[in-house]
């Protein structure tokens, strides 16, 4: 890896994080609609074969952000639709984010143990 990996990985990550807060400054959207938006227009641009173009091309800059995430839905519904047909467009987006989903879970239970949640 050279030292220019890391910075399009800072300026696509940067770009990506600036667009979600333009959002939020500038139209009425929650951070629930933003976070959405996000994971949805991941997943399309993973559909599309985009998406695996923009990380090999920025590494982590678009691997980190919450786009990434429906990528990974899109990309386990379609290899596990290619091996098992229908039933694994299902299966598949679950078996590749497992994972990160339970992680979630399970350090947000943590978190709400340890510290004292309002409401």
């Amino acid at each position: 890896m050279d030292w220019q990996t890391y910075i399009w990985a800072f300026l696509v990550g940067g770009a990506l994080s600036m667009l979600g807060q333009l959002i939020l400054d500038f139209t009425n959207f929650t951070p629930g609609h933003v976070l959405s938006g996000f994971v949805v227009a991941g997943g399309i641009l993973g559909g599309l074969g985009l998406y695996d173009k923009l990380v090999e091309f920025a590494g982590a800059g678009a691997t980190m952000p919450i786009s990434s995430f429906g990528n990974a839905l899109v990309q386990g519904a379609i290899s596990e639709a290619e091996r098992t047909g229908v039933i694994g467009v299902l299966t598949g987006m679950f078996e590749l984010t497992s994972t990160g989903i339970t992680a979630a879970i399970v350090f947000g239970f943590l978190v709400a143990v340890v510290f004292n949640p309002k409401g």
